[in-house]
């Protein structure tokens, strides 16, 4: 078993590999769903009920008919950028806790499963969060208004939060995005291992999944896992959003966040965005784990590609 445990070290460089081409891939594909579920969350309800989107679909419309095909993929940069490393921590440290906190005999009990996931959301939210800090504000700007949007950049916006906070200024918000992506990882990573493991195999000695049915798994678990964090999520960027729309309120952590929200807007309003994030997640994750389960970074490297725990 020993032995077993030092050749898995091999096996991180292309997993990180491939978790982070899986993750440029899936957010290229889904950016302007995610555009509109942070406008969706953000945007509050005025006193009369007045709102500027009244749908996903007329938000659309709205930023289309306003901002362009470009202004769709405000923010993709920096996601973009930072998705490499968000994405490859977390699918390299879910399957490196799920491999030592497997048995010798290499099962895991589900308690493990969601330990092993949870830990990987932990690790994620040192990239995650000032990776949403950032394209939350490029995405809500549009909506907001009051400045040049082409003068608004990450570049700006991480000079302007490093000196008024220091760097700890990019980590706004980072309790909520913790309580969200754990929430998340405990229940996506089981969910997914139980749906992947139950399908077709490749043929030869990997042992893996075909990648059409990876890509299955990743959409219905994502969707699941996304549906249920939605409002953790609707909380996290809320919290994030430093400017607010004239009129909106602003909130001072997790709980008071819940219970403006509540008073002012009611149950329903942390579901804002719901369809959207689930459109978005479940093609995010379905592509992204096809992608790494294709073994792209063993083939790259000349590894040959093992299974999973």
């Amino acid at each position: 078993m020993a032995t077993e445990k030092k050749n898995m070290s091999f096996a991180v460089l292309p997993r990180v590999i491939n978790g982070g081409i899986a993750g440029i891939i899936g957010v290229t594909c889904v950016f302007p769903l995610d555009l509109v579920k942070t406008r969706l969350q953000n945007q509050q309800i005025g006193p009369n009920g007045e709102r500027m989107y009244t749908s996903m679909f007329d938000c659309f419309r709205k930023i289309y008919a306003a901002e362009g095909y470009f202004g769709m993929y405000r923010g993709s940069a920096v996601n973009i950028l930072l998705i490499t490393p968000e994405k490859g921590i977390k699918l390299t440290a879910n399957d490196y806790f799920r491999y030592h906190l497997a048995t010798p005999d290499g099962k895991l009990t589900l308690l493990m499963q969601c330990l092993a996931g949870g830990l990987a959301g932990a690790f994620q939210i040192i990239v995650t969060t000032p990776m949403e800090l950032l394209k939350i504000q490029l995405q809500d700007a549009g909506r907001v208004g009051g400045h040049d949007l082409k003068k608004v950049t990450a570049w700006s916006i991480t000079k302007q939060l490093v000196k008024d906070n220091g760097i700890f200024g990019l980590y706004k918000g980072v309790r909520a995005t913790g309580a969200r992506d754990i929430t998340f990882s405990v229940i996506y990573f089981p969910f997914f291992a139980f749906l992947n493991n139950s399908g077709p195999r490749k043929p030869g000695p990997s042992g893996e999944a075909v990648f059409w049915w990876s890509l299955i798994s990743g959409l219905v678990s994502g969707m699941s896992a996304a549906f249920a964090v939605t409002p953790l999520d609707v909380i996290k960027t809320r919290l994030q959003a430093i400017k607010k729309a004239d009129g909106e309120k602003e909130f001072d952590g997790i709980f008071d966040c819940i219970n403006k929200t509540l008073k002012y807007e009611g149950p329903k309003a942390f579901f804002k965005g719901g369809l959207c994030r689930m459109i978005v997640i479940a093609p995010l994750f379905g592509i992204a784990q096809m992608v790494y389960f294709m073994g792209i970074g063993e083939r790259i490297l000349g590894i040959e590609q093992k299974k999973s725990v």
